[in-house]
């Protein structure tokens, strides 16, 4: 009795100290996007954070960071790239996914160790191959040099193939029976029941594409074709000097990807914590 009420206590005392552990993670994780935002508030022309909380507010700095950095069309290409680059991936990563996981064929597990191999290859050193192809191909300062050169991921095949592997084949092979073919199972059987890996997918990529600085530089030169990043880079160097106009375009830049997150949360954490439980 002495041995189980004081296991009963330590998982009283657990629970709180687990909540405060992880709202002190939080507020640690939080706190630069917080300063920056408080900071966004601050009048023109403040060149240092001399007070966390200014005195005199203003939510003119958002609207003058709008209109100087043109993040209205910065806003439309990112919009543009990032969709696009994710819905080229959940096609070909839900494609390679499932030929992985449910067809037998000779090498298969040889192009699973190609596919996982290529998660540790870095963007940057493919940079030189990747520009000459789309130099050849005349997609230099184009969408399509924005867009097709993460048009596939390794990370996407793996993460669809191991959700695919705890779909029980039993729901496959009753929809064979009613008739299915291979694309109709994957397309009314395994990617509805595949939504959490899927939301995963999409939160990866659109983020990764949103945030992506590197492709934008390499691959673009015409002002047209500014994304997100691009514009808050060049946003920078202009006004490096007023810390409240470039707080203001940072929290600009970042709040869409926040709130994406938010929104997809439940799907996302569901899918980590279903995925990758099976060889």
């Amino acid at each position: 009795m002495p041995h189980r009420d004081s296991t009963s206590r330590l998982a009283r005392l657990w629970k709180p100290l687990t909540v405060g552990l992880l709202l002190i993670g939080a507020l640690v994780v939080l706190s630069p996007l917080a300063i920056a935002f408080f900071a966004s508030l601050a009048p023109a022309g403040t060149s240092t954070f001399s007070e966390i909380f200014p005195k005199s507010p203003t939510w003119d700095n958002y609207k003058e960071a709008w209109q100087r950095g043109n993040f209205l069309l910065a806003f439309a290409n990112s919009t543009f790239v990032a969709l696009s680059v994710t819905g080229f991936q959940i096609i070909t990563s839900a494609l390679a996914g499932y030929a992985l996981a449910r067809l037998q064929f000779r090498g298969r597990q040889a192009i699973l160790l190609i596919v996982l191999a290529t998660l540790v290859i870095p963007f940057q050193i493919l940079v030189v191959p990747i520009f000459l192809v789309l130099k050849w191909g005349h997609l230099i300062n184009t969408y399509g040099a924005l867009i097709l050169p993460t048009a596939a991921s390794g990370f996407g095949i793996f993460l669809l193939r191991q959700y695919f592997l705890t779909v029980p084949v039993e729901l496959e092979e009753a929809a064979a029976l009613d008739g299915a073919n291979r694309l109709q199972i994957l397309w009314r059987v395994m990617l509805p029941l595949s939504r959490p890996a899927l939301v995963t997918l999409f939160l990866f990529t659109f983020i990764g594409e949103w945030n992506d600085l590197f492709k934008p530089l390499i691959f673009t030169t015409r002002p047209e074709l500014r994304t997100v990043q691009l514009a808050l880079s060049e946003f920078q160097e202009q006004f490096t000097n007023n810390w409240s106009l470039l707080m203001a375009a940072v929290v600009i830049a970042t709040v869409p990807v926040v709130l994406l997150f938010l929104l997809g949360q439940r799907q996302f954490l569901r899918g980590i914590a279903t995925t990758g439980i099976k060889n």
